[in-house]
């Protein structure tokens, strides 16, 4: 029920509903794309370090060794990065930053289901291009006139991947307006487009260290992209909140890029594991997209979502699943270790089998 002392905006606002975190005992959880691997050991000692009476002090609001770190991991100079908190933070400054113009902006009508929750947050207008019946991303749909272009890469919730090559065809005819590509799971299957930003004064990419580098409960995110662009996220930033990063997640994020070894072992494992767990998905007769992420999204002819879901959820084991119009017959599942994903694939059949 709405208040008296609301702001008009907040009785408009239909709120973002993230991924559920249950208290269940035994709980096999592939619902919200976590790492079943866990963090560098190098980030947790970083942290470990920091728990000292320094923290009385503020950490340094402009998080300066963090971007000296993305930058050297990326090739690129501190003055082209931007760090919130997650990329949740991190997008929501973009869309303050860059997208409140007279045209729309666009994005595509099956994606991260946050955008047009800024949208309404922020008065900006949208449209929605839907995808291909594939459910890929055709960037031709896109050249229409408009005040911004977002999209993730890989998407979510589908896992598919847009080559780099159709991210720069897009950037040659679209000069125009700013195109944000949201990476959060760009490590466990695409080349990311900050390879292009030195080229495309309009691009920003967005990443985030909650999925490849497993520290979803430290909230960091990151954008990389032409100095100008950074210049408007941070006086956005200094205008809401200047110093979002504390003491522990910047020393616990820049020993995680530091960390090569890790990321890359985790990374690959991942990778595999989501290879046979489509392989063995399909098996059970589903439908498993091509998937560039850390998950995978997935139907079956014969039996309904929803009810999979549930069936699932009553053997303790827990999967997303939208009611979005075209995706309603889809579960988005976490790639797990081998023994979460065993589990699920076991339930699976169990639940399969009861007419």
């Amino acid at each position: 029920m709405a208040s008296p002392y609301w702001s008009p905006v907040v009785c408009r606002l239909t709120p973002y509903v993230p991924g559920e975190q249950p208290k269940l005992d035994r709980l096999v959880k592939l619902n919200t794309n976590e790492n079943p691997y866990g963090p560098s050991p190098k980030a947790l000692a970083a942290i470990q370090s920091e728990l000292s009476d320094a923290l009385r002090l503020y950490p340094d609001p402009n998080a300066e060794r963090l971007k000296r770190a993305i930058a050297a991991y990326y090739g690129t100079t501190s003055a082209q990065v931007f760090v919130g908190n997650g990329s949740d933070e991190v997008l929501a400054h973009a869309f303050h930053a860059l997208f409140q113009h007279p045209a729309p902006l666009l994005f595509p009508d099956i994606t991260y289901s946050f955008y047009p929750v800024y949208c309404g947050l922020y008065g900006i207008e949208y449209v929605t291009v839907p995808l291909a019946e594939d459910f890929t991303l055709r960037v031709a749909d896109y050249l229409r006139p408009n005040g911004g272009i977002i999209f993730a890469n890989p998407n979510a919730p589908t896992g598919c991947l847009l080559p780099l090559a159709d991210i720069e065809w897009l950037l040659e005819r679209n000069r125009e307006s700013a195109l944000v590509v949201d990476e959060a799971y760009i490590d466990f299957g695409g080349d990311t487009a900050i390879a292009l930003v030195d080229r495309y004064p309009n691009l920003l990419v967005t990443q985030t260290l909650s999925k490849s580098r497993a520290l979803a409960g430290l909230r960091v995110g990151l954008a990389v992209g032409h100095p100008e662009l950074i210049e408007a996220l941070e006086r956005v930033k200094n205008s809401f909140n200047s110093y979002p990063l504390d003491r522990l997640a910047i020393a616990g994020a820049v020993a995680a890029f530091e960390d090569h070894a890790h990321f890359e072992r985790t990374r690959r494992a991942i990778i595999a594991n989501r290879e046979r767990l489509s392989a063995a998905l399909a098996e059970l007769g589903f439908e498993v997209l091509p998937s560039a992420a850390n998950f995978v999204f997935a139907r079956h002819p014969r039996r309904d979502a929803a009810e999979l879901a549930a069936a699932l959820r009553e053997r303790s084991v827990i999967v997303r699943h939208f009611r979005q119009p075209r995706i309603a017959q889809f579960l988005r599942i976490t790639v797990g270790n081998p023994e979460q994903n065993a589990t699920l694939l076991a339930t699976l059949d169990q639940a399969l089998a009861v007419s």
